[in-house]
């Protein structure tokens, strides 16, 4: 960024994800380590929610490289509202790699955080293409870039649009991230890049098979203002059940940035889901809130059923689409984790 301005003192603020957006941004997946011994079921499940978000708003998908623009073209060439992007990348997880977008007050550019971004501390070289993902992005779209010294995924991070954030100290305080960084230090920068009011720390810990170090969005998300759904798991034999259970306790005596208790509603997790003797993080907690919709992952599960149910009563303006996640969480993440929101330009702070 230029000077020492910061988003907050300039007036920007983040919004929640269930504010209108302008768009979905994505980045199309190439990486077969990702999904070793799986990927060629991943390009039609990806497909499919390409298509799912392309019915509610225009989905921009980085295909840097002609291999992978002739990949993404033969996938998704047919389907309006779906813009490529000649931006290259390592890997497909935009979320983490991927901008903070921000709205100002009115009458102020458009503008985006570009993070530092390595690979969820360092696990995954190279990452070089994705930690340059935002900047093209700004050049792109032509907004305001704020660039910390600061490593910072989009997963790790979850708000309410007024200021509160939820995040773990598993991941935001690990020294693979930012070394040396008090947690004061992180709240600070959160407050001046983000507008936090308030962070809300988990201490439970993340659960089985997670590489992120804990990342909220397979934790517990924000449904509204003061609403928070938190992943549960019911089985006490479970690997995850205590570090949930931790979780859900410090929720329930948790209050926001105007001090009201948050309204907690506990989804239970899918049974344990394996592949090749991995135990993989699948979570509902990974659904993606995109304008009319919500897209939830599905797992063959009994479970699938009680996510899409908690959605609904929590959404009734959307449509709850469930979408499968089963061959997808085998690279770690889901939908979630696939997609970056960038908020309507109406959306003043």
């Amino acid at each position: 960024m230029t000077g020492e301005q910061t988003p907050f003192d300039a007036g920007y603020r983040w919004p929640a994800e269930w504010e209108p957006h302008a768009a979905t941004w994505l980045s199309w997946p190439h990486n077969r380590e990702t999904w070793p011994g799986k990927f060629d079921a991943i390009l039609p499940q990806f497909t499919e929610f390409v298509r799912t978000i392309a019915e509610f708003e225009p989905v921009h998908i980085l295909a840097g490289g002609d291999a992978v623009r002739a990949d993404v073209e033969a996938h998704v060439g047919q389907i309006s509202n779906v813009i490529l992007h000649d931006i290259e990348t390592n890997d497909a997880w935009a979320r983490d790699h991927g901008p903070t977008f921000l709205v100002g007050p009115a009458g102020s550019p458009p503008a985006l955080i570009d993070w530092q971004y390595n690979a969820w501390g360092g696990k995954y070289p190279p990452f070089d293409k994705d930690n340059a993902v935002p900047k093209r992005i700004a050049e792109i779209l032509g907004f305001r870039r704020f660039a910390p010294d600061f490593i910072l995924e989009g997963g790790a991070i979850d708000g309410n649009g007024e200021g509160t954030i939820l995040t773990t100290a598993s991941c935001l305080l690990n020294p693979n991230r930012n070394p040396g960084r008090s947690r004061n230090a992180v709240e600070c920068f959160l407050a001046d890049y983000l507008g936090a009011k308030k962070v809300l720390w988990l201490t439970g810990g993340e659960i089985v098979g997670d590489d992120t170090d804990g990342h909220i969005d397979q934790l517990a998300r924000f449904v509204n203002a003061n609403t928070v759904i938190a992943a549960v798991e019911n089985d006490p034999a479970d690997d995850n059940h205590a570090a949930l259970a931790k979780n859900l306790q410090q929720l329930q005596s948790l209050t926001d940035h105007q001090g009201r208790p948050l309204d907690i509603i506990p989804l239970p997790m899918p049974r344990p889901l394996y592949y090749e003797k991995h135990r993989l993080p699948a979570s509902y907690l990974n659904f993606y809130i995109a304008n009319g919709a919500v897209i939830v992952p599905q797992f063959n599960d009994p479970a699938d059923r009680v996510a899409v149910q908690t959605l609904v009563e929590r959404f009734p303006d959307r449509q709850i689409r469930g979408l499968s996640a089963v061959d997808l969480v085998w690279g770690l993440g889901a939908f979630h984790c696939l997609s970056q929101q960038q908020p309507a330009t109406d959306n003043v702070a």
